[in-house]
Order: C-alpha cells, then sequence, then structure tokens
C-alpha cells in the first residue's frame, strides 16, 4: 500500500479527480442510453455527418474493430445508422439519425450538469486561475506528447 504521502501529490489527486469525473459523467450520460466513447463519436457527426468508420477511428484515436463494435451499439440504440458509401459500395458510411440529432440538447444539458457538480461553490476568480492551470498542463503534456513522436 501507498503512504498517505503518496496519496496527497498533485498527480495522485489529478487522477483521483478525473476518475470521479469520468464515473460521474458515465452516470449520466447511461440517462440518454449514452456509454463511455459515443459522445465523441456524436461530437464528430454533428461536425460532419456521414463518415467513414475509418475516418472516426483515427479521429477519436480508437482501433477500427473498436469504432465497428460502437457504431454497432449506437445503431442497435437508434442514434445513427449505418449506409453504404454511393461510390463504393465496400464502404460504409456513419450516419446521425433523429434521435442522434435530437440527443444533442440532453448532452449538452448533461455538460452543464456535471460543470455546475464539478465547480460548485467556487468563485469567478477561482474558476478563471483553474483555467489557467488546466491550459497551462495541457500544454505541458502536448509538448512533451509531440517531442515524443519525433525521429
Amino acid at each position: 500500500m501507498g503512504s498517505d504521502a503518496e496519496h496527497e501529490t498533485l498527480d495522485f489527486m489529478l487522477a483521483q479527480v478525473c476518475k470521479l469525473h469520468r464515473a460521474r459523467a458515465d452516470t449520466l450520460l447511461e440517462t440518454l442510453g449514452l456509454y463511455q466513447g459515443q459522445p465523441h463519436v456524436l461530437f464528430a457527426l454533428w461536425g460532419q455527418d456521414g463518415q467513414t468508420h475509418r475516418e472516426l477511428a483515427a479521429q477519436l484515436h480508437v482501433r477500427a474493430a473498436t469504432m465497428t463494435k460502437m457504431v454497432q451499439r449506437m445503431e442497435r440504440a437508434g442514434f445513427v445508422e449505418r449506409r453504404a458509401d454511393p461510390e463504393d459500395q465496400r464502404v460504409s458510411r456513419v450516419y446521425l439519425t433523429e434521435a442522434g440529432r435530437t440527443v444533442r440538447s440532453d448532452m449538452e444539458q448533461v455538460w452543464r450538469t456535471l460543470e455546475a457538480e464539478t465547480f460548485a461553490d467556487f468563485t469567478l476568480e477561482e474558476r478563471v486561475l483553474l483555467r489557467r492551470f488546466f491550459l497551462h498542463m495541457r500544454s505541458n503534456l502536448l509538448r512533451v506528447a509531440s517531442n515524443q513522436r519525433e525521429p
């Protein structure tokens, strides 16, 4: 077991907050019939409907097989439908259904609820400062990630 000091590190606390945030988001999204990863597919399709599995997988940084399973589940739930590409029958494209389009307002409400719950009792100044910290952390991690990809 780790020491109490390890559980007070910034890294541990950030990981714990991220895990709790993800769990709460999952709980709220499940009320809409959406599961982990699926909101990202919807966001991608709201931006450009009719993408291929391969395009969605690349955009969301997941394996093609993972995307196929996710799309199948979303199709069974009625959020998307697959149609053959008119120019290449071997390729299927993913399109939003009416349910996939209308769930957007409910999803936006989920995100507002999650943000309100997460940042309850924070002052405006604290939110501004926290946003600055998040931007700085993201910049640090993006820099490290881009350095890892260089030869």
